[in-house]
């Protein structure tokens, strides 16, 4: 009998990596997780795959955990991963790809309204030389108003992130563990997984899926979360301009501020020595001052930032680039 405190005898037991690995984030669906789990092995037993399928509970407090337990009990292939409190759907999903060993991943959400008969199509686009692929739920079964809401978001961060994608929220999306390898997730960013995977040079596409109706349980996604999405939206637009040349960022408008605080200290000496307006009577001295110290703290913001960028890659051994794949000749000359 498997330890529930060690997460990874399940894992340990197999022999070899399994070609595909399901993730599943899950919180509070005990009235959902055992039908999708059927529907999902039904869909997976098709495919003459060997397959891995890891169900992560987020805290869970309505049974589901117990559920999720008897599951994995009489399912050799299935693993019911428990994290101790509520953390968010980015944390599971981490935790998923940390301990699942598939080479390839694939994630549903566990509310049952992904259809698992999908992951055919999102494997055969895989198999069309791409690294991620992304459902795009054309037809939504949710509100009028979420469903505009959600329209506007995704155009706004393709635009903002150069990645374009109609369904920024689909969770069902099929990923190389090779692109996740570096990927690392706080707050609530699994939704910009693609991005992030397409700034290491991933090659990414969408392709239309099956959306349902929830048919049991309540959905964890309020209107609240618009705002959430705004200022997570905000960070990747920052860090795709800084991750990896701050000083480029930091340092143009540094010298912007700069050729401002030059241009107007320029017009007011002259407005003094030709109209004789006294530097005291408007506020432009003032605004110099301001653009000068701005200039200057935006270019030493960038030069820290370069240094903690050199320490941080030099630190842990990273590498500012990714080898999609090498050949090198076998015969001798």
């Amino acid at each position: 009998m498997l330890n529930p405190a060690d997460p990874m005898d399940k894992i340990s037991e197999m022999t070899e990596a399994p070609e595909l690995s399901v993730v599943i984030p899950v919180f509070n669906e005990a009235a959902a997780v055992d039908g999708v789990f059927v529907e999902l092995t039904a869909a997976l037993d098709i495919l003459g795959k060997t397959y891995e399928i890891v169900f992560v509970d987020d805290g869970s407090t309505d049974g589901t955990s117990e559920l999720l337990d008897e599951i994995a009990g009489r399912s050799a292939t299935t693993q019911a991963l428990h994290l101790r409190r509520n953390f968010g759907q980015t944390a599971a999903l981490m935790a998923g790809f940390d301990v699942s060993t598939g080479t390839i991943v694939i994630t549903l959400d566990g509310d049952g309204q992904n259809d698992p008969a999908d992951i055919l199509k999102l494997l055969a686009e895989l198999n069309q030389g791409f690294d991620v692929v992304s459902g795009w739920r054309k037809k939504r079964r949710d509100g009028l108003l979420r469903s505009f809401l959600s329209r506007v978001a995704n155009r706004l961060i393709s635009r903002i992130s150069g990645v374009r994608l109609r369904d920024y929220g689909c969770t069902l999306k099929a990923y190389r563990r090779s692109v996740l390898e570096d990927v690392r997730l706080y707050g609530e960013m699994h939704r910009f997984i693609p991005i992030y995977t397409s700034w290491q040079g991933a090659r990414v596409t969408e392709i239309a899926v099956n959306h349902r109706r929830r048919e049991a349980g309540q959905s964890k996604y309020g209107l609240g979360r618009t705002w959430k999405v705004v200022l997570d939206l905000m960070l990747v637009a920052f860090l795709e301009r800084a991750a990896t040349k701050p000083m480029h960022l930091f340092g143009g408008v540094g010298l912007l501020a700069l050729l401002a605080a030059t241009l107007v200290g320029t017009f007011t000496i002259w407005n003094k020595f030709a109209n004789g307006v006294a530097f005291v009577s408007t506020p432009l001295p003032l605004l110099v001052v301001l653009l000068t110290v701005l200039g200057i703290m935006c270019l030493l913001i960038g030069l820290v930032a370069e240094m903690i960028l050199r320490t941080y890659y030099e630190s842990q051994d990273k590498k500012p680039y990714a080898i999609r794949h090498s050949r090198k000749s076998t015969t001798d000359d």
